[in-house]
């Protein structure tokens, strides 16, 4: 028998698996079960079915990884330095989990309309960031929303690619490309504008 703890693990292991395999809505609860190796019925006694179960598996991460990424950014002094902490960020939790990674930012499964203003939010994060950037002179002053939509763009394409295999290279080997990029983008889009 495996201890209590162990069981939800594998649980939550296995159904972020599947579904940013086959979608929240194309794995059952058979489906995440069977994967796991238990009876429908335990998944039960530690979900309440597989909404909560997606639900939880998303916002639990999702705002902890929004907290990392205030936490360190907060401790660079520029716009440039902030940027290169958490573009380094991202792909390092790319490549330290790719599943978690798919399933919070590049999986469209409708989590995110569930996000509300209070929660901790990466991309909030971002935006923020660029925001006090912008009123600090540091980049052109602009739309904040384009600029964390353009910065995002460029880590998650890459991303996808990584996925896709289209990379064979991770995604924090090529950090210092992507901080490159990004702030080209922002030092010099004339494309941000209010």
């Amino acid at each position: 028998m495996r201890p209590k703890n162990k069981t939800r693990e594998l649980i939550a292991r296995t159904a972020l698996t599947l579904f940013v395999e086959k979608g929240i809505d194309g794995a059952t609860i058979r489906d995440i079960a069977t994967a796991a190796g238990i009876a429908e019925g335990a998944l039960y006694r530690h979900y309440p079915g597989k909404d909560a179960l997606a639900w939880e598996l998303f916002i639990s991460n999702y705002t902890a990884f929004a907290l990392e990424l205030h936490r360190i950014q907060a401790g660079q002094a520029t716009l440039r330095a902030k940027l290169d902490a958490m573009v380094r960020q991202f792909c390092a939790f790319f490549d330290q989990d790719p599943v978690l990674f798919s399933y919070l930012l590049l999986a469209q499964h409708g989590q995110l309309q569930k996000v509300t203003p209070e929660m901790p939010n990466p991309v909030e994060v971002v935006r923020e960031v660029l925001a006090a950037g912008m009123d600090r002179g540091e980049i052109p002053a602009g739309d904040p929303n384009v600029a964390a939509a353009m910065v995002l763009g460029i880590v998650l394409q890459v991303a996808i690619f990584k996925i896709y295999q289209r990379l064979t290279q991770s995604l924090t080997s090529l950090a210092e490309v992507l901080v490159e990029a990004c702030w080209r983008v922002l030092a010099g889009s004339a494309l941000i504008t209010s």
